[in-house]
């Protein structure tokens, strides 16, 4: 049964970093595009990072060029997102995602930048 396990959301003030890390299981993760979402209170979910399966592609919204970045270990079956000079608008529970010929969903991890 596919998992994905998300760690490392938290509570940090406007321009302080955070690293988020998914941990996969259940399926062979380097065949699956791994991605984080992000689904604020009253907003549609939307797409903050993408990895190849590989490496070799990487795509982030335009929201967070320059100051998140995501990469992933196939060995070690995760994927890691650095989040630095975050903004209030960040806040958000972010999300896990594989994708292949199906999709599979972590529940989520809460981040709040606040003063």
């Amino acid at each position: 049964q596919a998992q994905l396990i998300e760690s490392g959301g938290g509570l940090v003030q406007p321009g302080g970093s955070l690293r988020l890390s998914c941990a996969a299981s259940g399926f062979i993760f380097s065949v699956y595009v791994m991605s984080w979402y992000r689904q604020a209170p009253g907003k549609d979910r939307e797409l903050v990072a993408a990895i190849s399966q590989h490496g070799s592609t990487i795509d982030y919204a335009d929201s967070v060029k320059g100051r998140f970045t995501i990469s992933r270990d196939n060995d070690k079956n995760t994927v890691v997102l650095q989040m630095n000079s975050l903004q209030i608008e960040d806040t958000a529970v972010y999300i896990c995602s594989a994708t292949n010929r199906r999709q599979f969903w972590g529940r989520g991890t809460q981040v709040t930048v606040s003063a």
